[in-house]
């Protein structure tokens, strides 16, 4: 603690839970100097078999004992009182979900005895002992102060021994003292300062639980169990988990000697102590929230992020504080308070064990403009640094420091009180190291901590707003099931479907077939298998395609545009208008690949012909459109994914710029974008879109003769004005390169690997690298890449691999992609390398060979099962003319397919030497050590 604000956390004590600003020590237990020669209180006593004698220090000694049990003795003969002082190391960081105010709780059960000492507050009362109890975020601690005697003396030491773990903790207790601790809560609910508090931990934190109260929640002071209690209490009120001081008038070799007989007996427990693991992630941005009650008071409160009590800045932070918001001598005092801004400027830390919060609050009569005195606490604070305290300044602090310092070792309760506070995190020297280096921070320390974490993004900011009628939604308890059931009327059950085999022979038999014909019909390949479907539904896939390479050249933007302005509204409908008709039609999907139901399907065709045919152009649309697309665009940047997308695809470009295939580079891609008008969306979809070549296929339950009729109303005679032709990919053999993207501040990375490969998928050497991909990193978390990188290394969350080939272009390609922590990417790279490798060596197993032949035809299956997987089908084999008939041929390719085929192709294609990699990532983080 810094020792300036001692006194604040004694007067917050005397409320038996301390809601002022706790500890704040400099530095760890590890930096300890080492132990002075053991005073005549330590080394010249004699020690009880098993009793060893602990570092002394200024006054002070420790006593160890074999069950962990710790003593410190402060004898001082000035007074003639004596403090008894246990401290348990367990408070609010300890508790789990739905137990918040648990350590709180217990502290106030402590007080309702032991079957031996079942009166515990009317014997302090008895013998006129000052005692209390509090709780804070990383401890517990119970003491006493009474008057100097053997008798006083060693009953609070038995007491205090048999009450760690002979305690009632019973149900009883409980439902009274319950209604004690819940109206405490409330106390605190009608404290401005103590509700501000709490909401900013709450949202300064994250995840780490110095976010929640020392309080708790009042459903969790309301509904705990008894048997949590215990078994609470069971873990953490055990010898090798607690520190005794004991300072004032006593002879500590009695004293010894008596702790020894009480403490000493007990059994060292077997249980072992909860890990507590979770770090709290660094702030990537200001927050800012409001509290709106009745009251007569406002506040603005600032609140940062700072490291552990035991770090050196936490003090530091502590100091730069005080020069802020010190009354009468502080800047915020004398800018806010002498100038009427506000009524009141004080600080408080949130310190302990893990990192911190330290916090600036002004306080402001009701009614008066709040935002004025938030950002002139803001400019203040994260300008601290560039105007570093004064000398006058420091040694002010320095003065103060010094000064508490000396009225802590006057008063043994005191020191017994901040001892705890440094015992809870890691070492009672805590206390002395802090004076000294508080002593030991000059201007320049002080200014340099401010510069770490007096700043933008590491600020929260609390408003507390006064207000007669806030505008609170009070949110209902749920209604129970059984009460839900009581009101429920079922509904006749939906039409069943028929058992369909999706056997490729059978859709093939059950498909009618309609190749294109002259107007009044449409020019599309028709697919319609009409069937029985759960419900009524039916599905529809459509593909249009349209223009060439010398009549596409250069207009992709326009065309990405214009494909978007479809859904935006047709001539007859605006774009609300239209989103109302694809619900009212039940349409599911969008224009080109949908569901709809049986009396739905005639008007859903002619609504999706409206919509290809007569699009609404709408100028404001338009406009909306182009920004929601840049805004896309832009929000890529600096993302990994896409960076490593661009850059794999512009290395393995061979197409000239403006080629309907040729990669683009964002910026590009946003002037292509910013660059297209609205007449040329138009111009685009009167020259190009039409219903002349392309396919529409219909599974499901429908009628066929309406149906053809339907299609023919909506798509004929719309032909496309402009010449078709394939525009395809061509093969390159493009050289292999090693490309690393910085993306700063990103915590993940991803890798991106691709080989190009001269393939078509009629070749006899398809199957099998079909079933290679399968194996190697196509088939989720079973594959030899996902064994090795995820399940092995445990270095990636997800990695896969993907085979690219065609049925027209022989410009295939085998891939990889990965994503990873930066500093793991390069341990990717390697290890995808050496499993390739080693596959290319040994070569798949029969056992591997089964199971990715039973794995890949039974997807293949559960793809043909559904209606929009058939229709989606069809339209994708027609427009290669090919039938399900094909697919069974593959089919039987697949389950014929040997081992020796198998292996022959990995060796015949795949070649890490032929990969070219990119890795997007943040450098900086990659040459960070991983944990």
């Amino acid at each position: 603690m810094s020792l300036r604000h001692l006194r604040l956390a004694l007067l917050a004590l005397s409320l038996g839970l301390a809601l002022a600003a706790p500890a704040s020590y400099a530095a760890t237990a590890a930096a300890t100097p080492a132990s002075a020669t053991p005073a005549a209180t330590g080394a010249s006593l004699a020690l009880p078999p098993g009793v060893t004698a602990g570092p002394s220090a200024e006054g002070i000694s420790e006593y160890r004992f074999a069950n962990g049990f710790k003593l410190l003795l402060l004898p001082d003969d000035s007074k003639p009182t004596v403090t008894v002082n246990i401290t348990y190391l367990v408070g609010s960081r300890h508790e789990n979900y739905g137990e918040t105010g648990m350590a709180h709780l217990l502290e106030h059960l402590m007080f309702k005895g032991s079957p031996r000492y079942p009166a515990i507050p009317q014997e302090f009362s008895k013998r006129g002992m000052n005692f209390n109890g509090t709780t804070w975020l990383d401890r517990t601690n119970y003491y006493e102060t009474f008057q100097a005697g053997q008798d006083n003396l060693q009953w609070a030491i038995a007491m205090e021994a048999d009450r760690m773990v002979n305690s009632r903790i019973a149900r009883k207790d409980l439902d009274s003292e319950m209604t004690v601790v819940r109206n405490e809560f409330e106390a605190g609910e009608t404290s401005p300062s103590r509700v501000m508090l709490k909401r900013m931990q709450s949202v300064a934190y994250d995840w780490h639980s110095y976010g929640r109260n020392t309080i708790g929640a009042r459903s969790d002071i309301e509904n705990v169990r008894i048997e949590n209690l215990q078994a609470f209490y069971r873990t953490y009120y055990q010898p090798d988990n607690a520190v005794l001081l004991i300072a004032g008038k006593f002879a500590p070799a009695e004293v010894l000697q008596w702790v020894n007989q009480t403490f000493g007996r007990l059994p060292r427990p077997k249980r072992k102590l909860p890990e507590f693991w979770t770090v709290e992630p660094t702030q990537d941005g200001e927050r800012q929230f409001a509290i709106r009650r009745r009251g007569d008071l406002q506040l603005v409160a600032l609140g940062y992020k700072m490291p552990s009590a035991l770090h050196p800045d936490a003090t530091a932070l502590s100091f730069a504080s005080d020069i802020l918001a010190d009354t009468p001598n502080g800047r915020l005092h004398k800018s806010l308070v002498e100038t009427g801004l506000a009524t009141a400027v004080y600080s408080m830390q949130l310190s302990g064990f893990a990192p911190g919060l330290q916090m600036i609050v002004a306080q402001l009569k009701a009614g008066v403009d709040i935002e004025p005195v938030k950002q002139a606490m803001i400019a203040a604070v994260e300008s601290f640094s560039t105007t570093p305290p004064t000398a006058e300044e420091v040694a002010r602090l320095h003065r103060e420091s010094g000064n508490n310092f000396e009225t802590l070792q006057n008063n043994p309760q005191q020191m017994a009180v901040a001892m705890s506070n440094a015992i809870a995190r890691g070492d009672w020297r805590l206390v002395f190291i802090d004076r000294d280096l508080e002593q030991r921070l000059g201007s320049a320390d002080i200014a340099a901590a401010a510069a770490r974490y007096f700043r933008r993004d590491n600020r929260t900011v609390g408003l507390y707003l006064p207000e007669d009628h806030p505008q609170r939604s009070e949110v209902p308890a749920a209604p129970s099931v059984e009460a839900l059931l009581a009101q429920y009327q079922p509904r006749p059950a939906i039409a069943s479907g028929e058992a369909f085999d999706p056997a490729p022979g059978n859709i093939e038999q059950r498909t009618t077939r309609i190749a294109p014909e002259q107007p009044p019909h449409a020019s599309l390949n028709l697919a319609l298998l009409p069937k029985k479907s759960r419900g009524q539904t039916v599905s529809v896939s459509m593909n249009l395609e349209f223009g060439d390479a010398q009549g596409l050249f250069g207009q992709r933007a326009v065309a990405q545009l214009t494909a978007a302005m479809l859904l935006r509204g047709t001539e007859k409908l605006d774009r609300r208008q239209l989103a109302d008709e694809f619900t009212r039609l039940k349409i599911n999907g969008n224009v080109y690949r949908f569901q709809t139901t049986r009396d739905n399907l005639v008007p859903a065709l002619a609504l999706a012909g409206e919509v290809l045919r007569h699009p609404r152009m709408d100028p404001a649309e338009f406009t909306q459109l182009k920004n929601e697309t840049l805004a896309a665009l832009e929000a890529t940047r600096k993302e990994p994914d896409a960076r490593a997308a661009e850059a794999l695809q512009l290395h393995f470009d061979h197409y000239p710029s403006g080629d309907w295939r040729a990669a683009q580079t964002l910026e590009q891609r946003i002037a292509a974008v910013q660059a297209v008008t609205l007449e040329q969306v138009k111009a685009f979809h009167q020259r190009f879109y039409g219903a002349s070549h392309g396919e529409l296929a219909i599974v499901g339950d429908f009628d066929v003769q309406a149906t053809r009729a339907a299609i023919d109303q909506a798509f004929a005679g719309w032909a496309s004005p402009a010449p078709y032709a394939r525009v395809l990919h061509t093969w390159a053999d493009i050289p292999a390169k090693r490309i690393v993207i910085d993306t700063p501040d990103k915590e993940n990375g991803v890798y991106l690997a691709r080989q190009n490969i001269r393939l078509r998928d009629d070749d006899p050497d398809y199957p099998a690298l079909a079933v290679a991909n399968y194996l190697l990193g196509g088939s989720s978390l079973k594959s030899r890449l996902a064994d090795r990188i995820r399940q092995q290394d445990g270095l990636s969350y997800g990695i896969n691999s993907g085979l690219q080939v065609g049925a027209i272009s022989d410009a295939g390609y085998f891939s990889v992609r990965a994503i990873a922590a930066p500093q793991n990417l390069d341990k990717v790279d390697a290890a995808v390398r050496e499993e390739i490798t080693r596959l290319i060596k040994d070569g798949f197993t029969d056992e591997e060979l089964l199971r990715a032949k039973s794995g890949i035809l039974q997807q293949r299956n559960q793809q043909r099962a559904g209606d929009g997987g058939i229709a989606t089908s069809w339209t994708a084999l027609m427009n290669l003319d090919r039938s399900f008939l094909w697919q069974q041929q593959l089919d039987l390719k697949l389950a014929d397919l040997t081992l020796a085929q198998l292996n022959a192709a990995v060796r015949k294609y795949l070649d890490p030497a032929r990969m070219t990699v990119v890795i997007a990532r943040d450098e900086v983080k990659a040459k960070a050590v991983q944990p």
